[in-house]
């Protein structure tokens, strides 16, 4: 059984929404990469060093990252040998398996939220101002919610223009109660007063929107430092998680807002926006690999339900979903 029928009955398994959104949302991307890498089969007819130099460069242009391309193409070398693969069409599925691989080697994949099954959970979201912090507030609110549980939201970017106010038409939209105070105050004091409603009211998750300036990383730290401070005081052991957003449109900038994060506080996993928007769909693979840190959730569209948990198989096939199905029409 080829590869792909293989990955193609492991997604059966999982909701065929979600494929959809997958392949639709990767169309940009599968457009560019796949397009290319197409290309490259059609014209060659062994595979040879040159074959692996161009690949390179189609890796790089889709932003996988130069680390990751390099690892990637030796590890792609190596099953290459193995194999004593010589006709470029068999090179479709190699591909393919190597960057799941590529993916869930950096450690242990899981897109489950710390979610704490007695008590309050408290999940704190970093990034720069427009990569779509707030909309993501929302959404994972609404899919948090849906789920049954009970959440509220704290507004703690205090100094953007404007962002309490969205952050309350997020709540309104939702259905949840926004915790805020006036522009300008402090944002650990908004945290306490938020911590304390969502005790009182018995609410299961607390999201925490925070200032997203990078001009002055010292005070980006010291800023957060004390969020985290005022939050680990109130509740032992939160915040549960640090889901830092960075816009996938953005390339190898995100990379760049990544790395700062994680030295400011500690991210334990990303939400990738406008995954949808962007040509260049190997961020994923260069932030996972070179920063050690999941990719929880992925932002496939502007609707309320096109935030989805991050899923590499799912990733694949709305890279190939063209190839396969081409594959399976010819019956191979």
């Amino acid at each position: 059984m080829s590869f792909f029928k293989k990955l193609k009955e492991k997604i059966a398994k999982q909701a065929d929404t979600v494929t959809e959104k997958f392949k639709r949302g990767l169309e940009k991307t599968r457009d560019s990469f796949a397009g290319k890498v197409n290309d490259l089969i059609a014209r060659y007819r062994k595979v040879d060093e040159e074959f692996f130099e161009e690949l390179e460069e189609i890796l790089i242009a889709s932003d996988v990252g130069v680390a990751t391309v390099m690892d990637f193409i030796d590890e792609l070398k190596m099953e290459v040998k193995r194999r004593n693969i010589q006709d470029p069409k068999e090179m479709y599925s190699v591909i393919s398996e190597k960057l799941i691989d590529i993916y869930e080697a950096s450690g242990n994949e899981t897109t489950e939220l710390n979610i704490q099954p007695n008590g309050l959970t408290v999940i704190l979201f970093v990034g720069v101002n427009g990569v779509g912090k707030t909309t993501t507030i929302g959404k994972l609110a609404y899919k948090l919610k849906s789920e049954g549980k009970k959440v509220m939201l704290a507004a703690g970017d205090t100094f953007r223009a404007g962002a309490i106010e969205q952050l309350e038409v997020w709540g309104e939209r939702v259905g949840v109660e926004v915790i805020k105070q006036s522009a300008g105050s402090d944002p650990a004091a908004v945290m306490y007063d938020a911590i304390q409603a969502a005790k009182s009211r018995n609410v299961d998750i607390l999201l925490c929107d925070t200032a997203g300036r990078l001009q002055n990383k010292v005070n980006l730290m010291k800023e957060l430092e004390k969020v985290k401070r005022v939050i680990e005081r109130e509740v032992p052991g939160a915040p549960h998680e640090v889901l830092l957003v960075l816009d996938a449109t953005t390339g190898q900038n995100a990379m760049s807002q990544a790395k700062t994060f994680k030295e400011a506080t500690n991210v334990t996993g990303i939400v990738l926006t406008k995954l949808d928007g962007t040509a260049k769909g190997g961020i994923v693979l260069a932030i996972r690999h070179e920063l050690n840190i999941p990719v929880k959730f992925v932002g496939l569209g502007e609707k309320m339900d096109d935030l989805e948990p991050f899923n590499a198989e799912q990733f694949v096939y709305g890279l190939f979903a063209s190839f396969m199905e081409r594959e399976e029409a010819q019956g191979e």
